[in-house]
Formats: structure tokens, sequence, C-alpha cells
């Protein structure tokens, strides 16, 4: 059994072959914690960890016991009113208007299996023996309040799920102000943070700052978990790298406001939280009532960074996305908003749909532009029927003809928003989210739908099966294009208005389940201006996002880079555009888009009968080479080799280089990905060095394009091409050199395979 409890200590030791974390029942009935780090052999008694002594100006709970303070115990879960004066995971407002809780142990359970959460996106098991899950109820006597924490651990993967649930035993109504989801109290602060942060167009940059005294924290206060931060805090010692080292990291399974943050006091215990973001957030408890947080996914390595990344891989593509989509290859597709915007007809879709099926392409998607009276921004979100002038035969017309060329067919939606020119508003003007006798304040020339109103969401939710019921739409990308504000809804009471944010993403999650029970065929994939909405618990409901409206391939390199930290490369939407870029306006060569956007679920998005001859043969030639690799990239071991952030290992400027591998499971096959950004001047030397192989296997190298000697074709033993690597030098004294594309923006692809013994 993975999680014992000892009696005698009452000590609960939570391990397996990967980590260990151990916590007690303290003196006074709640919950301390003792370690989390490399597994140690179980013991009964592990009490010798929670040192704590005696600090003046220390609020202590027994008299005449000056030692026993909770501000100076390493804590699980702690909540207000207790003397501890740093930030709390809870704070519940009594009937009598205090915040003084006293939660104590009451009970426990262990079992196998691993249960659901109401109304939440989670991990799940697909068998009850691939986990194990502890429940440790507590309560405060005075009000009835009772407090469940709960941890599943998962036997064979280094990973332990946290969630926290409140339930009034009371008879009288109680006040949640904050409910983080999980909360480490770690003994010492030697760790750097590592976090993902951006805008529009840049999201999920890798950032890494030493831990100090005080808060450190990242957030999301939009209403949804945005472009700014991502809801993922890596802890990692100074001197960990990506193949070696302790780290761990705590991702929210949740798509609304979050904070995640660390807090050193000055003894340097450093607290770590995340959950729902406090500002803002208040939830009434009625007797009776139960509220419940979000899933916290911890995972550990001992192992570095690459190690820990593969963990969250693995387990978020086969035991988060769910359903149909989980373990098949997604189609090659093309998008239309680059190539036509929202001037288009009927006719001119179809030419680029048999021209894209022509060249191997599996599905045409229709962006925005195709529903209501919508020829901008400005109208027509809410008013979900085609627009005749463009579509003269509805979607259906468009759908069949698609389908007639040999293709599948996607369809655009923004379901959570409304625009004010729209038949929806003018029926239901008190749909769109505002404060009563205040001027609304404008994003996009469009407004947020109260989906915390059962009504509205069945209305979207109709209107949306009536076009997917059809069985003509295999593919849906849901977007999302403005952050809340005037968050107010007129189906709560004043004194409920604090659970606007949080209901607001419930009825978005409500909707996914409905249209993904009811199609469990159609594809779906999450979009909010690009990547303001990449999180785990979009990945719920759709097995893949659209990770940036940036689709340059020099900026994608970093987006991608970022995002592998904890997202699968089957998860992230990647497209080759038209060239110049129509973000940054940079002319990339063809191959180089291909390149970046073969790591990711790959697609098009440029209309292919505007390029020249050449370049759709090399369409072609791409579309058939992702198509027999699409396996190794989809469900392979992704490996990071060079960082376009930071330090660069032979002194480069920031950005000028990246380099990225994915290994089959059974380690006889690799894709590797090198790029160059900025062209050297003079350059020495240089090689490669690889990772995942099986060091006793003979490979062979096979560079896709330049045919390069003393590399393609070579014969080179796993150890030597993890250690010293291969040669990836474009400067020397042979004739080689004229064959290879010099300056910026060039790119490289290595297959390295087994070879036959």
């Amino acid at each position: 059994m993975p999680i014992v409890f000892h009696q005698r200590t009452k000590v609960f030791h939570i391990y397996n072959r990967y980590f260990s974390y151990i916590i007690d029942i303290l003196r006074n009935g709640q919950i301390g914690q003792l370690y989390f780090g490399a597994p140690l052999r179980d013991r009964e008694n592990f009490s010798h960890m929670q040192v704590n002594d005696r600090r003046d100006m220390a609020s202590c709970v027994y008299a005449g016991d000056q030692s026993f303070s909770m501000e100076d115990i390493k804590q699980e879960y702690p909540v207000s009113g207790n003397g501890d004066t740093r930030d709390m995971a809870a704070t519940v407002v009594n009937p009598d208007g205090s915040r003084v809780m006293d939660f104590s142990y009451v009970s426990h359970t262990i079992m196998l299996g691993k249960p659901r959460l109401e109304g939440l996106p989670a991990t799940y098991v697909d068998n009850d023996d691939e986990a194990t899950t502890l429940t440790i109820s507590l309560a405060d006597r005075l009000t009835g309040c009772g407090l469940e924490l709960s941890y599943t651990l998962y036997e064979r993967r280094a990973v332990l799920t946290r969630n926290a649930r409140f339930v009034n035993r009371g008879t009288k109504a109680l006040g949640i102000e904050a409910a983080m989801s999980a909360s480490i109290d770690l003994p010492e602060s030697r760790w750097n943070m590592l976090y993902l942060t951006g805008a529009w167009g840049r999201e999920r940059h890798i950032r890494e700052r030493p831990l100090a005294l005080g808060i450190q924290s990242i957030y999301s206060l939009r209403g949804h978990s945005s472009h700014q931060f991502n809801p993922l805090m890596v802890l990692k010692r100074p001197e960990t790298t990506e193949d070696d080292g302790e780290c761990f990291a705590m991702s929210l399974v949740y798509s609304g406001n979050f904070l995640a943050q660390a807090d050193v006091d000055n003894y340097h215990v450093a607290r770590v939280m995340m959950g729902i973001h406090p500002q803002g957030f208040s939830w009434r408890l009625g007797a009776g009532q139960t509220f419940q947080t979000p899933e916290v996914v911890i995972v550990y390595s001992g192992e570095g960074m690459n190690a820990m990344s593969q963990t969250f891989h693995e387990l978020y593509r086969t035991r988060l996305v769910r359903g149909y989509w989980r373990e098949r290859t997604r189609p090659v597709l093309i998008n239309s908003w680059e190539s036509t915007y929202m001037k288009f007809d009927e006719d001119s879709l179809v030419e680029i749909a048999e021209k894209a099926h022509d060249l191997g392409v599996d599905l045409f998607v229709l962006d925005d532009g195709w529903f209501g009276q919508r020829d901008n921004d400005e109208s027509s979100l809410g008013d979900w029927f085609a627009d005749r002038r463009k579509l003269p035969h509805g979607v259906q017309g468009l759908a069949r003809r698609i389908a007639a060329t040999g293709m599948g067919f996607g369809l655009w939606f923004e379901p959570e928003m409304i625009s004010e020119d729209s038949e929806l508003y003018r029926a239901h003007p008190d749909w769109a989210m505002h404060v009563p006798g205040r001027p609304p304040l404008y994003g996009r020339n469009q407004f947020e739908l109260d989906f915390t109103r059962p009504e509205v969401v069945d209305y979207v939710a109709g209107k949306m099966e009536t076009i997917l019921g059809t069985g003509l739409v295999g593919y849906v990308k849901w977007d999302m294009n403005r952050s809340m504000s005037d968050v107010y809804s007129p189906s709560l009471p004043a004194d409920r208005q604090g659970e606007v944010y949080h209901r607001q993403i419930l009825g978005v999650y409500a909707l996914y389940e409905r249209l993904t029970g009811e199609f469990p065929k159609v594809l779906f994939e999450s979009c909010a201006s690009g990547g303001g909405r990449f999180d785990p618990g979009m990945l719920y409901y759709a097995p893949q996002g659209w990770t940036s409206d940036d689709s340059d391939a020099v900026e994608r390199l970093g987006v991608q880079y970022g995002t592998s930290l904890a997202y699968p490369i089957s998860s992230m939407g990647s497209h080759v555009s038209a060239s110049p870029n129509q973000q940054v306006f940079r002319d990339t060569p063809l191959k180089t888009r291909a390149d970046v956007a073969y790591f990711g679920t790959f697609g098009y998005e440029l209309d292919v009968n505007k390029i020249d001859a050449g370049q759709q043969e090399e369409i072609r030639r791409q579309i058939a080479f992702f198509k027999s690799h699409a396996e190794l990239i989809g469900h392979g071991l992704f490996y990071r080799l060079i960082s376009p952030f930071g330090p660069n290992p032979v002194g480069l400027p920031e950005g000028s280089e990246t380099a990225w591998m994915v290994v089959s499971p059974d380690r006889r096959h690799a894709l590797v990905g090198y790029y160059r950004a900025r062209q050297p001047v003079n350059e020495g030397y240089r090689a490669l060095a690889l990772r995942g192989l099986d060091p006793e296997c003979e490979y062979s190298v096979h560079d896709t394009a330049y045919r390069m000697p003393r590399v393609d074709g070579e014969r080179f033993y796993g150890d030597e091409l993890m250690r010293r690597g291969f040669d990836i030098s474009d400067s020397g004294f042979g004739p080689w050199t004229t064959w290879i594309r010099q300056g910026d923006y060039q790119s490289r692809l290595f297959e390295v395979d087994a070879c036959r013994s």
C-alpha cells in the first residue's frame, strides 16, 4: 500500500519509487508537513522532522508551552485565526463575523482509485489499481464546518494530486474568502522559481529567479488563466539542469482566476500555495452545502527538468485528455483565417479546400466570419446561424461540398461572447455581463455572456447542437477573445457577487461537458486570442489548444519550448503560415516553418492557391513527412536540448538557437530539430548532444535536407550521441559547406534510427 498511516505516531507516509510525502497529525489535531522529496524508507516515526522552538512575539496554542506556535510549525493546510501571521490557504468567515477556524482531525480513509471532482476537470484513472487516494476529514467543532483534504498518489508516476472540500455541517451560513487547492511548507528556501510569462503573441516564456524573503507570486485576475502567467509554478534547486537535479512543479487544473505563490518567512521556511485567487472571490456556504476547490497536480523529479516535464506530458496526454481523440493521431488541417479573414464566399473556400486536399491535408476549418452579418469584429457574436450572403446554402451546403473533396470540415465558434450589434443582444441585453447603472467596459467590441445563468448556457448549447447535430462538422475551434470585466450577475444576491468569477468558469465547463458528451467524435480545439487560456482545465475537454496567435516560426520556438514545461506537444496547435508572417512581418523559409510546426498538431494557415508550384510540392512532401512520423511525435518522449531563453551553451546571444527532440518509447527512433535564429560569424565547430537513447544501441543519423558528410548516413552508438553528439557546424573547408543554406532563420531536422542487428 503506497499510503501508510502509522497509528501510534499519527504519521501519514505517501510514497512510491519516485518520492516521499510525509505529514502528521499535530498535538492540536491540525495537520503538519514533515517532508517532501526523494523517496525515503518507510518507518513508524518521522516526527523529529517537525522542529520548532520558542519565538518572541509568537501566539501559542497551549498555556505554559511557548514552543508550540502555528507561526513556527510547518503546516499542511494553514487556516486563519490560529496565531499564524503568514498567508493562509483558507479563510472562513464565521456567523459572528470572526475569521477563526480550528480544523482538527476527525478521521481518514485510504482507498484504491481516484474519485471524480463534480463539475470540475481533473486527472483520472482507467483502473482503480493505478492510484490510491487518502482523504483526511477535519472539523471545526464550534461551527460544524468540515474540511476534507484529498491526496491521490499515482502508483507508477511521480505524481501527487491534491484538492480541498469544505462542508458546512452546521446550522448557520458561513463565508469562504480564500480556498487554495494545496499548500506545502518547505523547511528551507534554497530554491529557484520557474514560471511561464508573456503577453499576447509571446505566451509562456520561461523566467527564473531565486526565492527571496517575502512573497513572490504569479496570478491571473482576468477571469481566465491568461497570456500573462500560466497556472504552473516550478521550484528547482539552483544547480538543477534539464537532465540532473531536484525539482518539483505545481499545476492547477483550472481555467479561471488563480494564484501561485511562494512566501519565504524570516526563518527561511518557504510556503508554496496554489489555487483560486482570493481577490474578487467569496463563497456563501449555506447549511448542508459544500465547496470544492480545483485540483493541483504535483510532479516531483530527482533527475532534472526533462524528467519532470515528461511526467506531465504522459499524465496529461493519457489521464487528463479524455475520449475518442486521446490516443488518435490528429488530422492535418488547414485553417482559413490568415488566407481569407472574414472576406470569403463558398466558392473561394472550396477552391482552397480542393487544392489543400490534393496536397494531403485532411481537414478544412472555416474560421471567424461565417455567421450573422459578420464582416468585422463589431457584430453578430451570439447569432450562430449562417450568413447567407457568404454561404447561400448554409453551413451544411458548404460542409457537403468540402466533404465531396474528401476532407473533413471544422468550424469556429466563440460561444461565451455576445456582440452589442446582434440579434441575441437585441432580444436579451440582460444576458451580457454588466453592472446595473454603470457604463460598460469594452473589449474587442464584445461583451461576456453571463454563464452563471443556466438558461444562457442552455441557449448557446442549443444553437451549437443544431449545427453539430447535422453530423457534418468534425472539428470545433472554440475561441474566447475577451477578459472579464463588469463582473456582476443579476442571478445572484449582493452578498454572493464574489461567486461570479468561479461560477462563470463552471458554466464554461458545463457547456464543454454537454457538447463533448453529445458529440464524442468531434475534435475540440481551445483558443483564447491564441494562448490566453492554455491550461490543464481546457485540456480535459479539448485535447489540443491554439498555442499562440503568433505563428511566426522564430517566435514559436520560445512559445512552444516554454509550453513544453508541462504540456505535451500533442496538445500544441502549430501551423505553417504565410510569409512574410502577418504578426511580426518576418520572412522565413517554408522549411523552417514546417520544421517548427512538426512538433505539435501540425497544419497550415495560408492560401495554397497563392503560392508557386514549387512551394506546393514542398508542402506535399512536408505533409507526407509529418504523417509518417505522427505516431513518434504524438506519443514519444520530448526532450529540450538547447533553450532559446537564458545563457547559450557556447556563448551565443540569447535566442540565437534552439534544439529539441522526441524519442520513441522503445528508444529505437528519434526526430531532432535544430533551429538557428541568428547566423553567427566565423563560428567554431559544434556538436549537438542528444538525450533519451539506448547507450548500447547503434544508430544511423539522417540529415533530412543537407546530406552532410560526418553526419548523414553515419553510424553512432547511443552513448556517443548522448555524451558527444554529432556535428552541426555549417562552417569549414569541405565542399559540403556550400550545400547548407546560410543566414538567419534556418533549421535542420535529423532522423535517428536504430540499426538492424
